[in-house]
């Protein structure tokens, strides 16, 4: 039996807030950057999605079917496609007609529901199902959580909700001895599959391609191969997992990224040793070797694997909790534009411009954010979610339901102290109003 090379990409760009003042709250609720968002979208639509898209096709014909990939596309970019390009969904609808590949289930938002909330989860989980299914006619089978994040609680729950296959990091704290190159099971829900991201070969080209003092630059494919091939010596699957915005964003087009993804597949192909599979196909052919324990959650970013890109600090914590308190009287309420904004506060993005690192992801953290510092990105989203909160209050204030507020919290993986006498929005925003221009943002960075 040959081995196999799973290949999968997130599609994922946020909708970033424009400057949200003080002065602002309660008086406007238009909390988006809408020329920001569409010139960045149409950007990479031009640099990555539509080359990329058109040459995977060509692959994927040229190479009989032979050739698989998998991808999982956020609710919030659909959003986004639907506004600024819609020719990017044609062009998506056009790879799914091929049979050879599989789209994935995610949440919506591309928010952190599973750390706050089951039902909030599950709500994501169903609409983003739906979303894919209108959009590209299939319904998908396998599940990837946001940025990766991963525990056994969170497995057990995508598995009741029908998933038996589930995508996550090969996080080296987790594994220890054991290597990512085989399929697990969830210690909880031990007939979920997981697949795990093997994180060296896929940084290889995520991060090092373009790297001129690498020095195994410059990076070939009968070099990759013979990479996969030294690593799966006694392995049975190698599992690539990567933005799809490497293709032309982060590694632009002429640091030779297609020439090198155009030629890759069919010098695998030719070699015979690997196989593509889809995620799906490869949790039918291959047999878990055994269960992976996971108490705490993982992902996919910074060195830690773990989820301090976006509740590592007091800033963070305090943001996300005020955020998940709104949603018991939001349940209350049939309000389509609250729920959508609700929805859209939860990108995780929004948390990870809050992150303070400054040691071994700092750079990368910096290099990924549309604001000048941290702090300036949370009392630039506390503005806008004071704002939120008024409406939601006025909204309950005039219906007809009564609301007695919860004593339990929505529960983060770290809880924090209360930052409010130091930094309640409306107290920072007197101190450190946020300079007043126009960010230039990217899209979030995930390892």
């Amino acid at each position: 039996m040959k081995k196999s090379i799973c290949l999968y990409f997130q599609v994922h760009q946020p909708n970033r807030l424009r400057l949200y003042r003080f002065f602002d709250i309660g008086k406007d609720s238009h909390y988006y950057d809408d020329f920001a968002n569409r010139t960045i979208l149409r950007r990479v639509a031009q640099k990555c999605y539509l080359p990329m898209n058109a040459l995977l096709l060509e692959l994927i014909e040229a190479n009989k079917g032979a050739f698989k990939v998998a991808f999982s596309i956020s609710g919030s970019v659909l959003e986004q496609f639907d506004r600024y390009a819609p020719e990017v969904i044609e062009s998506f609808r056009k790879l799914a007609q091929t049979g050879s590949v599989e789209f994935l289930s995610e949440t919506y938002y591309h928010s952190l529901a599973s750390l706050a909330s089951p039902i909030e989860f599950k709500n994501q989980v169903l609409k983003h199902k739906a979303a894919i299914e209108h959009y590209f006619g299939v319904t998908p089978k396998a599940f990837r959580n946001t940025e990766l994040i991963y525990s056994d609680a969170i497995g057990e729950m995508v598995y009741d909700m029908g998933f038996k296959t589930m995508l996550t990091e090969g996080a080296r704290h987790v594994l220890g001895w054991k290597s990512p190159n085989f399929i697990y099971t969830c210690a909880q829900a031990p007939s979920l599959k997981l697949l795990l991201k093997n994180s060296s070969l896929s940084d290889d080209i995520a991060f090092r391609f373009s790297d001129r003092g690498w020095s195994d630059w410059p990076l070939t494919g009968e070099k990759y191969l013979s990479w996969i091939k030294a690593a799966a010596q006694n392995d049975e699957i190698v599992n690539l997992f990567m933005d799809y915005e490497t293709f032309g964003e982060h590694q632009k087009a002429a640091s030779g990224i297609f020439d090198f993804m155009r030629a890759l597949p069919e010098i695998v192909i030719k070699d015979g040793e690997f196989e593509f599979v889809t995620p799906t196909q490869a949790a039918k052919k291959h047999r878990p070797v055994g269960d992976l324990d996971v108490m705490d959650p993982i992902s996919w970013a910074d060195e830690e694997r773990d989820v301090t890109a976006w509740l590592g600090n007091e800033l963070q914590n305090d943001a996300f909790n005020k955020l998940n308190d709104q949603a018991e009287k939001l349940a209350l309420l049939n309000d389509e534009a609250l729920w959508s904004d609700f929805g859209h506060l939860q990108e995780s993005d929004h948390f990870y411009y809050m992150c303070t690192k400054f040691f071994s992801d700092g750079a990368v953290h910096k290099y990924f954010n549309p604001y000048d510092t941290p702090y300036e990105a949370f009392i630039n989203y506390m503005n806008v979610l004071s704002d939120f909160i008024l409406r939601v209050d006025d909204a309950i204030s005039v219906s007809d339901v009564n609301f007695a507020p919860a004593k339990v919290k929505a529960p983060a993986k770290k809880t924090a102290k209360k930052t409010a006498k130091k930094a309640a929005p409306k107290a920072a925003a007197k101190k450190a109003e946020p300079k007043a221009k126009k960010p230039a943002a990217k899209k979030t960075a995930k390892k």
